[in-house]
């Protein structure tokens, strides 16, 4: 299998890579940035927001290798940042539309990672089934960014029979996620600063999220897309997620365990602009589909990514 990943630099990227090539795939990486992790697959360094007009050998005439699928990856991920600067919402929408343009002119399948920020503040609802988000309730930029990428898709679908499958990440962590000065992430922030005998924000106590290990993360993915090449699987719309929910609060309690401290949690009311308050993700459709069965909870996977963090990844 040949795969072409954007954002492939960045840590669900940098893994589903490496877990690519330990398989014996061949992995051509598109990023605006050096990876920051390993230099094992090749990188073209490339702003896929850009506007672009050619795609028949790669986007805006770069020189990209043949390839069987892309999963695109690529994109600003951190809802409070997009509400301070919402031009780089402009700019994830840009992304998708140019590796669109690029799978369309060359007959490619499309893995897109999407977030289950598109179901806005889930207290509004009853269920996170895939069919259940109603998208006038768009919480912040980015999540707009990714209800815009998924309605490309489904267009493109439609006018150009291009195969795809969505998937709704949530909150995904562990190992290579630890570069918080490039982009602030609460697990990683948490370890640090719990870490050095600090004190950390939480941003409301219900607040319940779905953390979801890296490692499920990616063999979902590959789930994915060897059913996506074999036409078992295809245009889905998937959440991908642990299926688990988990206060912020219990989240620094099981930091503080694996690194042996007691933390000191400060409470701030919830909310801020833009964030989502209550998430558990419905998997019912990834496990029916792709027989997906997360193995890695909160509590291990907090060990495993501690653990990698200090130069050891724990099994």
């Amino acid at each position: 299998m040949r795969v072409l990943i954007t954002g492939s630099s960045g840590q669900i990227g940098t893994n589903l890579a490496l877990r690519l090539l330990a398989e014996g795939h061949r992995v051509f990486g598109v990023d605006r940035r050096v990876n920051a992790w390993t230099d094992a697959f090749p990188t073209l360094l490339q702003d896929l927001a850009a506007p672009q007009r050619e795609f028949s050998g790669g986007i805006g005439g770069a020189p990209y290798p043949a390839c069987d699928l892309v999963v695109h990856l690529a994109a600003n991920a951190k809802v409070h940042e997009l509400v301070e600067q919402p031009h780089r919402a402009l700019e994830n929408i840009n992304l998708s539309f140019n590796v669109l343009e690029y799978c369309r002119i060359n007959g490619l399948p499309l893995i897109f990672s999407s977030s289950r920020e598109v179901y806005g503040d889930i207290h509004r609802y009853i269920t996170t089934e895939e069919t259940s988000a109603d998208f006038s309730y768009t919480e912040s930029p980015y999540s707009a960014s990714k209800i815009a990428g998924e309605a490309l898709i489904y267009a493109y679908a439609r006018c150009y029979g291009l195969r795809y499958l969505v998937f709704r990440f949530s909150n995904v962590y562990g190992r290579y996620d630890n570069d918080i000065e490039r982009m602030e992430r609460v697990i990683p922030l948490f370890i640090r600063r719990i870490g050095r005998g600090e004190p950390v924000t939480v941003y409301g106590r219900e607040k319940i999220l779905d953390f979801t290990y890296v490692d499920d993360c990616v063999d979902g993915i590959m789930r994915g897309m060897s059913r996506l090449l074999a036409g078992e699987v295809h245009d889905q719309t998937i959440n991908l997620a642990c299926g688990e929910g988990n206060s912020l609060v219990h989240l620094a309690e099981l930091i503080g365990a694996a690194l042996d401290r007691v933390p000191e949690i400060i409470i701030e009311p919830a909310k801020r602009v833009g964030e989502v308050s209550h998430y558990v993700a419905d998997i019912s459709l990834a496990r029916d589909l792709l027989g997906f069965a997360p193995q890695v909870d909160l509590a291990e996977g907090i060990r495993r990514a501690v653990a990698w963090g200090r130069g050891g990844e724990a099994r």
